[in-house]
């Protein structure tokens, strides 16, 4: 198979040329088959060898320039048999061979342009103009004149041009899945990051351009695009290695059956069924069909050859931040003075910390709005760069920054003392708040492990690999930390770029090996790996560009759902090969020894051909599961689910501000905290969890056929329902004169318990639905 041979039906001109000779040597068999029919032989004949000449003439000047480039294909049977068929004066044969030869080159083009269509689909959406401010003034004018800073302007329906992030008071709507595969939209409000490529779909918003065009992800993922439509798997170029073998044999064969049987129409019988090979055929289909899936689901594969040792992964060394973790600070723990309440401390923060582009800045004031607090704007804040800020909220003075920052805005006291010790923790980040110059709390934010990093490495094991490395430029203690819940195989930590090349190289040794990070300094070694993977999504450009896979949605279990479409792809097309050899091996078994006609084998090898290429084109759809029953989650249902975990989280945050403070709370405070908790959770969390134990549970058993499915999950259910009755018990049963000690210990024990089965019982369920979501 030749490198033309797999590019050029992608090229306009090259799939119109094939489809032109197709109608022209079809024109040709059905004009000789009606001149037969009707008693002109003469016209017949000269009709099929016509079009057999045409076709031959075509195929001998390909063969003449692939050649030329030192390359070599199965075509040369092709047209030894259609010059066979012209000089045998079997015409109607030749004539078949040459609908059978560019039938198979128009279906072949077909198979590729349907494979591709999630490819075609990223680049056919490169906008090409915006409409930009400029003194005042609306222009439209082409994406390479927009610079870093442009204010621009983006109406419903419209590509976003360029990189940046929503305008001040603006709100954007967008539909991110031509990149994600996300199905639902995606809001992103004021100061929000807004990606080139997705699309408007709701009101019209400005934007600030952080990027020019050339620099913003869709033209990076767009000149990867590019390198994936044009690549070569190497089990593609096993195939021409195949041809050279495939070649003798048929010539043997057809030379043997001609000597033996003095029948020189044997020989052609042969060549016909053995042309063309679904070698060359079946096996571009079948590759490129995986990587347009991957496509779907997210993942950009630069081509088959990246496809191809994707399935042949031995080792995967993984960077940290950014792939095993969320790469972003998350607030983690809230600790308030007892008079005060933990969100309202967070919400006097955050709002002072809009005016800091500091990134904990940025991950407060997320954090504030993940949990539906209303911010106000800050008056007078001053900022120390790196340090902390300090303004006005509501007629009160804030101050939000690290310790050394407040301690010299507080007067110390057994709050701050405990503070102080509190926020003594590794792997985190600290922030406190006072409030007129007094120490009213303060925040936890860390780099979290991705709840699915667990599950991931499990079905990397499944999958076949045999070793998991963690690189990270880290500190060897947080490196090793992981490592203790992990299960890694090794840990090398406080690595420079060079020497996490240096570790790929080391590791090459055991097997093909797989890079995945996020950061510049991971591409040299995503470049050094045998398939470097980019974290995507929030990562750097360098990466994206170095890598042979770049993961575009925020998920690493795309990983897997990545090797396992290689797996098959990889497994079909070699699947087609055997197949449709073993078919052809046999017809020309058959022909050799006079049982199969020209014409009859001609036919039985179209046949032939049509099997292997619709086989290799399964590589498109889910895999068959026969009558088995099977537990699946569509995407969208999935964002459903994680949606309402996520609008929950406020409700277990308060079981643990109250376990904090149940300690100093007045009697009666105690009182209105524990009825008010106790509503709060029977009006939400209880709901939530005995819809999932009576709609969603039993309709995942059905589909599974297990009847006791997830029943570990359904006894979660009753232990959390059994420690909100208990919460109901312990409220009412307090004295006239408020909980005695004995009864808060009680209490703050309950509520300790309830809210780690519950957070725990969250992540379970996470975990469950994205491995039972749809791939």
């Amino acid at each position: 198979m030749t490198k033309s041979r797999v590019v050029e039906p992608l090229w306009q001109g090259g799939g119109l040329g094939k489809r032109l000779l197709l109608a022209l040597v079809a024109i040709a068999l059905l004009v000789g088959t009606v001149a037969w029919l009707t008693g002109w032989p003469d016209l017949s004949a000269a009709s099929w060898a016509a079009g057999t000449a045409m076709i031959l003439a075509s195929l001998l000047t390909e063969i003449a320039i692939t050649l030329g480039r030192k390359e070599f294909g199965l075509d040369l049977i092709a047209a030894l048999a259609m010059g066979g068929a012209l000089f045998l004066g079997e015409y109607l044969t030749g004539s078949i061979v040459a609908l059978m030869y560019t039938g198979g080159e128009a279906l072949e083009d077909f198979a590729q342009r349907r494979a591709r269509r999630e490819l075609t689909a990223l680049l056919n959406r490169v906008p090409l103009t915006a409409v930009r401010y400029a003194d005042g003034q609306l222009q439209e004018v082409s994406i390479e004149e927009l610079n870093p800073g442009d204010r621009i302007l983006i109406r419903r329906g419209e590509v976003v041009p360029v990189d940046g992030n929503v305008m001040d008071d603006g709100i954007a709507v967008l539909d991110e899945s031509a990149l994600t595969g996300e199905a639902l939209p995606v809001r992103r409000r004021s100061g929000g990051p807004v990606t080139s490529g997705t699309t408007n779909a709701g009101d019209a918003f400005e934007m600030l351009a952080a990027n020019s065009a050339s620099n913003s992800t869709y033209a990076a993922i767009v000149r990867l695009v590019e390198a994936a439509k044009a690549a070569k798997a190497p089990i593609v170029r096993l195939a021409d290695r195949y041809a050279l073998g495939f070649l003798a044999v048929t010539l043997l064969l057809a030379g043997a059956a001609w000597a033996i049987s003095g029948e020189p129409v044997r020989a052609l019988a042969v060549l016909v069924i053995a042309t063309p090979c679904p070698l060359i055929l079946a096996v571009p289909v079948a590759i490129i069909a995986g990587v347009s899936r991957c496509a779907g689901k997210g993942v950009l594969v630069k081509g088959g050859g990246a496809l191809e040792m994707l399935a042949r992964i031995k080792t995967v060394i993984l960077d940290k931040t950014g792939t095993i973790t969320d790469g972003r600070a998350r607030l983690i723990e809230v600790k308030s003075r007892p008079d005060l309440d933990p969100m309202e401390v967070l919400r006097l923060a955050a709002s002072l910390d809009q005016g800091s582009h500091h990134v904990i800045a940025r991950a407060l004031v997320a954090a504030a709005r993940e949990r539906g607090l209303k911010l106000v704007a800050p008056s007078g804040s001053r900022e120390a760069a790196g340090s902390g800020v300090s303004g006005h909220i509501d007629g009160h003075e804030i101050a939000v920054g690290g310790w050394d920052f407040i301690s010299e805005r507080i007067n110390e006291s057994a709050f701050s003392r405990d503070i102080r010790q509190w926020i003594r923790r590794d792997g985190v980040v600290s922030v406190l708040a006072a409030i007129d110059g007094v120490l009213a709390g303060a925040f936890l934010l860390a780099d979290e492990v991705r709840p699915e990093v667990g599950s991931v490495l499990r079905r990397l094991r499944e999958a076949g690999v045999k070793r998991i490395v963690l690189a990270t430029g880290d500190r060897t203690e947080l490196a090793e930390s992981l490592q203790s819940f992990l299960g890694l195989d090794n840990v090398a930590a406080e690595l420079k770029p060079e020497d996490k090349t240096r570790i790929v190289e080391a590791e090459s040794a055991a097997g093909p090996v797989m890079m995945v990070g996020d950061g510049v300094n991971d591409a040299p070694a995503l470049a050094a790996a045998d398939v470097g993977v980019a974290m995507g999504a929030r990562g750097a450009a360098a990466s994206s560009e170095a890598a042979d896979v770049v993961i575009l949605v925020d998920r690493l279990d795309r990983l897997v759902s990545a090797i396992r479409i290689a797996h098959r792809s990889r497994g079909i097309a070699l699947q087609s090969v055997y197949m449709g050899m073993a078919l052809s091996a046999a017809g020309m078994v058959a022909a050799a020894f006079g049982y199969l006609t020209p014409v009859q084998g001609a036919l039985l090898q179209e046949a032939i051909d049509i099997v292997a290429i619709l086989n290799a084109l399964r590589a498109l759809g889910d895999p068959m599961r026969g009558w088995r029953k099977t537990t699946r989650l569509e995407h969208a249902e999935l964002l459903k689910l994680e949606a309402e975990h996520r609008a929950l989280m406020d409700v277990v945050d308060e079981i643990r501000h109250t376990s904090a403070r149940i300690q100093h709370l007045s009697e009666e405070e105690v009182r209105n905290q524990l009825t008010q908790l106790d509503a709060l959770l029977r009006q939400r969390l209880l709901p939530h969890e005995r819809q999932d134990d009576e709609e969603l549970y039993p309709r995942l058993r059905r589909q599974a056929g297990v009847p006791d499915a997830l029943a570990g999950m359904s006894r979660t259910h009753m232990e959390i329902q059994r420690q909100v009755h208990g919460l109901t018990s312990l409220r009412k049963a307090l004295g006239e004169h408020g909980p005695s000690p004995a009864q808060r210990y009680e209490i703050q024990r309950l509520l300790h318990g309830l809210e780690a089965i519950t957070r725990l019982h969250f992540a379970q369920e996470l975990e469950i639905y994205r491995l039972l979501e749809d791939e």
